[in-house]
């Protein structure tokens, strides 16, 4: 059995249900100024607030469950492919060190901002969220995009290149685009799980947010397989394309289900392309004389696979099961009229 093949398979599948399930709540996130209203004075402050804590209570039970994902896929990384995990870690130090901040912070402010009934408290709070939501899904496309790309290792497999070496337009392209997609992602969510006039609102943003990601994706998937593509790849991009463009046209008709499910296709798709384009190679090189990183060099032993493998076939489905049920008992739309007014925690 060829175990660092389906080590590489299964940290795919981690990386695509990571930005499938993390990528609405990133979305919503930086939707919060626009969807939530503008504070002014009086009545206008409390609706304002209402909208807000209506759109951060319908990620509220599964944020923190969707960041499991990107833990997982670290660890597994680590664990069945420790060359790769430490290469990788190494070149984008920088990059994942201020994805780790913007993360903690963005995640302070979901439990934090509802600890005191204080305006300005919950303003900081939001800019935080905000913050964190934009920048940690445009880090992992950068991140990830040069993975794909290609970054100069030497021939020990050690980065020989500069933070200004991972800022190139691909890259770049990369994590607008996914910035884009989760913004498009979080609307449809939100159009899904709101009713009212947040609903409505998130329709129309989500159409106006899936145009620019539409733009963006076809300039990425079209470098993806100009540069590093096969047929499959192509395939896959097609597939993302149409996953994005029906979801859009699902959501102008009103089927928010059909549209929620055509942009979590086109995370998967692009996702899987992305991987698709990478193997064998798990972190090439562009160095004449470097050494590229390919499953096979960057595995572990074969006993640590299948050990990990028997693990993964133990609690992988007690993971699916719990998160499918989670999204279940949740199921339920959200309005303002659901929310009571704000209660001092002490």
């Amino acid at each position: 059995m060829d175990y660092p093949f389906i080590w590489f398979i299964l940290i795919g599948v981690l990386w695509t249900g990571y930005l499938t399930l993390e990528g609405f709540d990133f979305g919503v996130g930086a939707l919060l100024p626009v969807l939530g209203g503008r504070p002014r004075v009086g009545a206008a402050v409390e609706e304002s607030e209402k909208r807000r804590r209506v759109m951060l209570t319908a990620i509220g039970p599964h944020w923190d469950g969707n960041e499991v994902w990107l833990l997982t896929a670290g660890g597994a990384m680590f664990a069945a492919f420790p060359h790769w995990y430490a290469s990788m870690f190494s070149a984008f130090y920088l990059p994942l060190l201020v994805l780790l901040v913007a993360l903690i912070v963005r995640n302070m402010g979901l439990e934090y901002r509802h600890k005191r009934d204080d305006d300005t408290w919950r303003r900081r709070w939001d800019i935080a969220i905000v913050a964190g939501s934009v920048l940690a899904p445009f880090l992992v496309g950068v991140a990830l995009t040069n993975v794909v790309r290609g970054v100069p290792l030497d021939a020990d497999f050690e980065y020989a290149g500069s933070l200004w070496t991972l800022l190139n337009l691909p890259s770049l392209l990369g994590g607008a685009t996914f910035v884009a997609l989760s913004v498009t992602h979080g609307a449809h969510f939100l159009a899904l799980k709101t009713d009212g006039s947040i609903r409505e609102d998130a329709r129309r943003i989500a159409w106006q947010a899936g145009l620019v990601a539409a733009v963006l994706a076809v300039l990425l998937l079209g470098w993806l397989v100009t540069t590093q593509g096969s047929l499959a790849v192509a395939a896959l991009a097609v597939v993302a394309a149409a996953g994005l463009v029906g979801g859009l046209l699902a959501g102008r008709a009103g089927r928010e289900g059909l549209a929620f499910g055509g942009t979590a296709l086109t995370w998967v798709a692009a996702t899987a392309s992305y991987f698709v384009a990478l193997h064998p190679a798990v972190m090439p090189t562009t160095l004449s004389g470097g050494a590229s990183l390919t499953i096979e060099n960057a595995a572990s032993t074969t006993m640590t696979l299948q050990i990990m493998t028997v693990a993964a076939l133990l609690f992988v489905p007690i993971v699916l099961l719990y998160t499918a049920y989670t999204y279940w008992v949740f199921r339920r739309r959200l309005s303002t009229h659901h929310i009571p007014e704000p209660v001092l925690v002490k």
